[in-house]
């Protein structure tokens, strides 16, 4: 029996927010019960469903769009989002980062991050909102153990932007789920106490901090477990500025020499997988696009004090082999084009 087939549902389906088979009003009710977001519909017939239960903080949700479709959420600052197709599949493209989960796998997608789906037609999938409080008071108290900051306010959550639960781990995972579905109450039934259901939450998302695949090895040379490790590094800012500060200087004494992730990985003293985090949480952006936005200040700081240089130069000297790729670059990080900077100096 396939996994997805052994979650108990019932409890989810007994209350149904709205069903539709207008494009309209689904996209405005979800809009309005899930985030804001654009929606394409693609093949298919619109079928609407969205099911909804509420645990303590967190909430289950089952929805179904019928058709195929692609959203765009904007991005959600509140929670980290885990999607459990039940059935169908679908595409996940997070700060850049692509995966697709199929039914009976969990993919995590973190809080505030560019995000785009696509839902093959006929998925319906199982998605449960975990707030990102609630991540980040676990992180912190990991963190704690060990060196985390004097100030709680300062750690972050460390999660990578998307990531599909190793199927090593997805039979516990699934339990999990189960267990959460299984605390919700049924008609006439007391809810049970809060104490209890605090304490599985802070289980749930110390689940999804130590089972992300950045978290499965060792990345510190110290005595603290694979997952207080990285949970440690990802959400002590002064300890993550370290070692992205000794990244930005490796990539300012090499700006003109062939660089890789693996290097780039070395200079810190982490793996590159722990470095994609530490560069999406604190910088916004991958380790490679890092080193593009260092070499294109460079090149700019460069034509902006010498009003001779040759833009072509300048690109090759910074490692931009391809002229018009570093235009376009160069567009998009300071909104003019290299000789137009050359062109505001005489």
């Amino acid at each position: 029996m396939h996994p997805s087939a052994n979650l108990d549902l019932s409890k989810v389906y007994r209350n149904c927010v709205f069903q539709s088979r207008s494009a309209v009003t689904s996209h405005a009710q979800l809009s309005r019960e899930l985030s804001e977001h654009d929606l394409e519909w693609r093949r298919g017939s619109v079928d609407t469903a969205l099911f909804r239960a509420d645990v303590n903080r967190m909430s289950l949700l089952a929805l179904r769009y019928g058709a195929e479709v692609e959203v765009r959420p904007e991005p959600f600052k509140d929670f980290a989002l885990v999607q459990m197709p039940l059935r169908g599949a679908a595409e996940i493209e997070c700060d850049g980062v692509r995966l697709t989960v199929a039914q009976g796998e969990a993919a995590v997608v973190a809080p505030r991050r560019q995000i785009r789906l696509v839902w093959q037609p006929g998925c319906e999938q199982l998605l449960l909102k975990v707030p990102f409080e609630l991540l980040r008071q676990v992180s912190c108290h990991t963190c704690i153990r060990s060196r985390c900051p004097d100030d709680a306010s300062d750690c972050g959550v460390g999660l990578e932007p998307a990531f599909v639960i190793e199927r090593g781990f997805n039979l516990q995972w699934r339990a999990l789920v189960q267990q959460l579905l299984n605390l919700l109450p049924a008609p006439g039934e007391a809810g049970l106490h809060p104490g209890w259901l605090n304490q599985f939450e802070q289980t749930v998302a110390l689940f999804l901090l130590a089972h992300q695949p950045a978290a499965v090895g060792r990345d510190l040379d110290d005595d603290a477990g694979p997952a207080e490790a990285v949970i440690e590094l990802t959400a002590s800012s002064r300890l993550a500025e370290r070692k992205l500060d000794a990244v930005e200087d490796y990539m300012r004494s090499r700006l003109f020499a062939p660089i890789s992730l693996a290097d780039l990985a070395k200079a810190a003293g982490v793996s590159a997988r722990t470095l994609n985090i530490l560069c999406h949480r604190y910088r916004g952006v991958a380790p490679m696009v890092l080193l593009r936005h260092v070499r294109l200040d460079a090149a700019r700081a460069r034509l902006l004090a010498d009003p001779f240089a040759s833009v072509t130069e300048v690109a090759l000297e910074y490692g931009f082999g391809h002229l018009g790729r570093f235009s376009a670059y160069y567009r998009e990080r300071f909104g003019e084009l290299p000789r137009d900077t050359g062109a505001a100096r005489h």
